[in-house]
């Protein structure tokens, strides 16, 4: 049975509810200290540059608390005591031979303690990562149960699939021909950092040194920190993706009607996401917005990567494992030998997808299934409970055809924009969510244990009440966040109108140490792990319709991927042309020193300048549309401050106060009328009655300004609107007014411009 239609407002827009309205005027009031800088403004200025050509790579690694863990458990297991003391003399520059006396007399040492603690701790501790992994060297064996007993042997099976770019080696000889290529996974996660790296990424200062046409997008260019390798980017099938994965891709592709699959924007994009770099796509037209082909081609890259990293990781386990298990006498000794052996992280989980809505996770996780080969998608389970939770009432392409009861199809005709409809008309628009995805060899588990998932799905804010409940209760961990080696983060233009804090605080918890030990193997753990390095080798990936400085600083501070990045950047033509109306279009510029002085000197130029003329006039019909709520709860007190006649439509309005609010603008009962962005992305309400606009700052979605003038009272004389600006609006302005003309605006004498 379907889901009840939610609500058309996400939790983080109800009122009375976990994150009320005082708790974000708050958060509000905190803003600017987290303020974007200066250099997040202007996707078009290069960053300052302090990384260089990459010096001879060289061993850094500090202490860590898996130190003080491999010491705990070397007490207990003579394994696990050699290879931390291999580890030690290694970091010290001395050979395997040298401290042999010094390791007798420590055996001799073992010997006089105890074997009750090595019972308790090879019971408790000493668990090998992964649910079917065999007993070695005394280590236990984690043998989770799962709710499905026909696939708890899948794994196990010898029928695993391998890469021949997969390198394994044993006492550094590799097995495979010298002439196979090495993949990118592999290169990726073997380098290893220079201490120059160590000390420079977390400084998150980039420079980008070249500049490519991106291709089917006109007026937009890739720009990129490093080497440009977009014309050396392997040009021939199977394009770096394992086999199976490439052709059933190119099946789907041609049985959709697809051409020329070498040259579509879906394998272009997914040859982008294969280096690894991180990825800032800024200009992707929506599936909500006369888009869903272009949205489905970077959709399919990025869910196409991930399969492939996921299968990637399993196989080079797998065989690790294949090989232990050949060797049963020495492969203790291999193990602390041979780095080949490294594969894992502290938890299994290594993609995270974080999405707005339960309706953009439907549709995401419903072509992952797609993309997976028939032949290890057998089984879906619990399919019908996510069709349920996450499914909608209406799934058709096409939102206002309907079907009645006798079968006949009906239409349905909404006041809402076919944007707001294709978002939430009938679909499950919930922000709370999370679902773990876990791949075996013939079968798809959906909603598995966290630790024991290969992938996570989760909205920001869910991610967010999971480590808020972490951090008051012990007993609970995010632990499954600290293995993560690709990060995608799609649709971010929702997101930031839902709570950007939520995001930021989600991505800073990823690649964290864990706090507990969740059945991993410690011995096999790649060092990365270990010197709590693992941020400097996640892939973070970000998608959205358009540019904020809030989406630059979390590229910029919080994206440290030593391969680089790269990122969209575009000019536009503006929507001017979109204003049907003969409205006068004021702009007005004021000065602001700095980003954190922006929001003072808007608030007191409009004070100064704006309000006066308001204040005077008998006319009323005066809309102000705000797109923060911040500034939204300044400019109310303020016309509270000065006894104004005025009314709101805020984030948190109740319906029956927006409905008085309406019908008191419209009768002229109230003068004024503030209006937020958030709600109206949410509602959508036409007002009636707006004789004289003024934007407080410009909308950050494009297409709301020409929808918001339009609006203006035909019948009224002289119809005008006004909006604030100052250089540090750059990106919206550009999308509006157009990239020219915003760069003229920005660095001219004047400070008033019209347009007609």
């Amino acid at each position: 049975m379907a889901p009840k239609k939610s609500n058309v407002v996400s939790k983080r827009h109800r009122p009375h509810e976990k994150f009320d309205k005082k708790r974000d005027t708050k958060k509000a009031k905190l803003a600017e200290k987290a303020v974007p800088t200066e250099e997040d403004l202007d996707s078009s200025e290069e960053e300052e540059d302090t990384i260089e050509e990459e010096p001879e790579a060289v061993v850094y690694r500090k202490s860590t608390t898996y130190d003080n863990l491999l010491a705990s458990l070397g007490s207990s297991n003579k394994a696990v005591a050699d290879m931390n003391k291999r580890r030690q003399r290694e970091e010290e520059g001395k050979s395997d031979t040298e401290g042999d006396e010094e390791d007798d007399e420590d055996e001799e040492e073992d010997d006089d303690s105890g074997s009750e603690d090595e019972i308790s701790t090879d019971e408790e501790d000493e668990e090998i990562q992964g649910d079917d992994q065999e007993s070695l060297g005394g280590l236990t064996v984690n043998t989770e149960q799962e709710n499905n007993d026909d696939h708890s042997g899948e794994e196990d099976s010898d029928g695993y699939e391998t890469d021949e770019e997969l390198e394994l080696t044993t006492n550094g000889q590799p097995l495979v021909d010298a002439s196979s290529s090495t993949s990118a996974f592999s290169e990726h996660l073997s380098h290893t950092l220079s201490s120059e790296q160590v000390k420079t990424l977390p400084e998150g200062k980039w420079k980008f040194k070249w500049e490519a046409p991106a291709i089917d997008m006109p007026n937009c260019k890739w720009k990129g920190t490093r080497q440009n390798f977009l014309d050396g980017v392997q040009s021939d099938a199977p394009y770096g993706l394992k086999p199976k994965l490439y052709k059933h891709w190119l099946q789907l592709y041609q049985k959709s009607g697809g051409k020329d699959f070498d040259s579509s924007k879906r394998r272009r994009f997914f040859s982008i996401c294969n280096s690894y770099l991180d990825i800032l796509h800024s200009n992707k037209r929506p599936f909500y917005n006369k888009g869903r082909e272009e949205d489905s081609s970077a959709m399919d890259a990025y869910l196409m990567h991930s399969l492939n990293h996921i299968f990637k990781t399993r196989d080079l386990v797998k065989k690790n494992e294949s090989k232990i298990a050949k060797h049963r006498e020495t492969s203790e000794q291999d193990i602390l030998s041979d780095d080949g052996f490294l594969d894992q992280g502290f938890t299994r989980p290594k993609v995270l997808i974080l999405l707005p809505m339960r309706s953009i996770a439907f549709r995401v996780v419903k072509r992952l299934i797609q993309l997976t080969p028939e032949a290890q998608r057998v089984n879906v389970e619990h399919l019908d409970r996510f069709n349920a939770e996450f499914g909608c009432e209406d799934e058709s392409d096409d939102d206002d055809e309907k079907t009645s009861k006798n079968g006949k199809s009906t239409t349905h005709k909404s006041s809402k924009p076919s944007d707001w409809q294709s978002l939430f008309g009938e679909k499950n628009s919930d922000d709370e969510f999370m679902l773990g995805i876990k791949h075996t060899r013939k079968s798809i588990r959906l909603y598995g244990d966290f630790y024991s998932s290969d992938m996570i799905i989760a909205s920001p804010l869910k991610l967010h009440m999971a480590i808020g409940q972490a951090e008051e209760n012990k007993e609970r961990d995010v632990d499954y966040l600290s293995s993560i080696e690709v990060l995608v983060i799609d649709h971010a233009d929702i997101i930031s109108m839902q709570n950007w804090s939520f995001l930021t605080t989600v991505v800073d918890q990823i690649n964290r140490l864990p706090s507990k030990q969740h059945g991993t193997n410690v011995m096999r753990i790649r060092p990365l792990y270990l010197d709590g390095q693992a941020r400097f080798y996640r892939q973070s990936i970000i998608l959205s319709s358009y540019l904020t400085p809030e989406m630059n600083g979390l590229f910029n501070r919080q994206c440290l991927n030593y391969k680089g990045k790269m990122k969209l950047a575009c000019e536009y033509k503006g929507v001017l042309e979109k204003v049907l109306l003969p409205v006068r279009q004021i702009y007005e510029r004021f000065d602001a020193d700095s980003m954190t002085q922006a929001d003072d000197a808007r608030l007191e130029y409009f004070t100064k300048k704006i309000f006066p003329k308001i204040k005077d006039s008998f006319q009323g019909g005066v809309m102000i549309f705000i797109p923060s709520y911040f500034d939204f709860v300044r400019l109310r007190n303020y016309l509270k401050s000065q006894n104004a006649s005025f009314c709101l439509l805020g984030d948190y309005t109740k319906n029956a106060d927006i409905s008085r609010a309406r019908e008191w603008f419209f009768a002229g009962s109230r003068k004024i009328m503030l209006y937020t962005e958030r709600a109206y992305f949410y509602r959508r309400y036409k007002i009636r009655g707006i004789k004289n606009l003024i934007f407080y700052s410009l909308p950050e979605r494009k297409e709301f300004y020409p929808e918001i003038v339009n609006m203006l009272d035909e019948g009224s004389y002289d119809m005008m609107s006004t909006a604030l600006f100052s250089r540090f609006d750059l990106l919206k302005m550009e999308r509006i007014v157009g990239t020219a003309s915003a760069k003229r605006m920005i660095s001219s004498d004047k400070s008033i411009f019209a347009f007609c």
